[in-house]
């Protein structure tokens, strides 16, 4: 498996969403490679959106997300559960889109259904910030074969804060897979 290219990232977010379900996600943890495919993600498109985390500008946690596209943006919620996006259009954007839930492919024995699950199941933690999915030990790959899927969309979760950007249609996830963390 080869990690996808920059250019992949380099595009309007809601398609960069929709294309990452059906990846790969892989990183390799204790000489194991953990890999599940991507389900269900959301889409923050930037300053402009104000359930985005750079809707509050440039700061010390979103300076990666104003960065290069296809980089993980990693913080902590709660104080408990990480969480992982992935940098989506040109430098300076401040777009990203947020990995919810995957289905377990191989080396993943717990729930993956949840960003903070998910990332918990993978080995993502605050340490990932700023990696380059590019790289050869944590990407974001084709799968060995193609498989038709219906997308679904759905307004975010979690993000009654935002006003009207809480209702627009972000969420999208694979109709019927069992992973998907709520339908």
């Amino acid at each position: 498996m080869r990690p996808l290219s920059r250019d992949f990232y380099s595009r309007k977010t809601t398609v960069v969403a929709q294309d990452l379900l059906g990846k790969l996600l892989v990183k390799q943890v204790d000489g194991l490679l953990r890999t599940g495919k991507i389900v269900e993600v959301e889409a923050y498109l930037g300053p402009h959106d104000l359930a985005a985390h750079t809707s509050k500008g440039l700061t010390s946690r979103t300076k990666v997300m104003f960065g290069p596209p296809g980089y993980a943006y990693v913080y902590l919620i709660y104080g408990i559960h990480h969480c992982m996006n992935i940098v989506t259009e040109p430098d300076g954007t401040g777009a990203a889109v947020l990995l919810r839930a995957l289905e377990p492919v191989a080396n993943i024995s717990v729930n993956t259904n949840g960003p903070g699950r998910l990332c918990k199941a993978m080995g993502i933690d605050r340490s990932n910030y700023g990696h380059d999915l590019c790289s050869g030990d944590f990407f974001i790959a084709e799968p060995l074969g193609h498989e038709d899927i219906t997308i679904i969309q759905r307004p975010r979760i979690g993000v009654d804060y935002a006003g009207e950007w809480a209702g627009k249609l972000l969420r999208f996830y694979i109709e019927g897979n069992r992973y998907v963390s709520k339908k």
